[in-house]
């Protein structure tokens, strides 16, 4: 619709109910999981496997036909790490797998589709196990990957840099560069003396910014009418 019809009372209630499905079912999947967090769709969210945490002020995004997915499958039980630090963005799409360990920094933005793998999973020759050697990926601080760039096995990625889109990166990255292609190569420089404004900066008062939205949503919302929503989702018109 192009309008948002929802009474502000249906709104708020639903925003409700998905802080609640967040707190049941992906809350107890992490072994942290930061305040101020926004799952959007949780339900398209997976999150399996042990020692995953993930920051405050985290933003998660599901679709029905692109799921977020977040798994460990260690070597033994209870091995293989996922850390994910905080005000991050996870677009829909999104796979982050470890066998051992990926860690990801603050303010880390990931576009539709991004793969974040630290294994290939199965040799090249014994497709039934995967390669010995531990690769863990290091993605730093304030990075931007890109619709479907794919980050491979043992990469370290340098904070501020960003990551094109269909970009497969298979090496490490500097920081304060833009990398693009296959394998993905520099592009350009970024100046690291400019002032980089980061996610950080947006959420550096949640607790507000929660409360303005709020109160956006009231002034927006609450003219609404309950029988005029349902008219819009039965009978849409051209002015919805």
């Amino acid at each position: 619709m192009r309008q948002d019809r929802r009474p502000y009372w249906v709104k708020k209630n639903y925003l409700r109910f998905r802080r609640w499905y967040t707190n049941h079912f992906l809350k107890p999947a992490c072994d942290y999981l930061g305040d101020y967090h926004t799952c959007m769709k949780p339900w398209y969210i997976s999150i399996s496997g042990p020692n995953i945490s993930i920051g405050k002020c985290a933003t998660i995004i599901g679709e029905p036909d692109n799921r977020v997915k977040i798994g460990v499958w260690g070597r033994e039980p209870e091995t293989g790490r996922i850390e994910i630090g905080d005000y991050v963005m996870i677009s829909p799409g999104t796979r982050i797998s470890a066998s051992d360990e990926v860690k990801i920094g603050h303010s880390v933005m990931m576009a539709n589709g991004v793969y974040i793998t630290d294994c290939d999973w199965h040799g090249v020759y014994d497709r039934t196990k995967r390669d010995d050697r531990v690769a863990p990926v290091i993605i730093e601080d304030n990075v931007w990957l890109g619709d479907h760039a794919t980050i491979l096995k043992g990469v370290t990625i340098g904070e501020n840099s960003v990551v094109a889109a269909g970009a497969v990166v298979s090496r490490d990255v500097p920081a304060n560069v833009i990398v693009a292609g296959n394998p993905a190569k520099v592009v350009k420089e970024l100046d690291p003396e400019r002032e980089m404004v980061t996610r950080a900066d947006y959420f550096k008062d949640p607790a507000a910014l929660e409360d303005f939205f709020d109160k956006v949503d009231h002034m927006v919302l609450s003219q609404n009418g309950f029988f005029n929503w349902l008219r819009a989702l039965i009978r849409p018109t051209m002015r919805d």
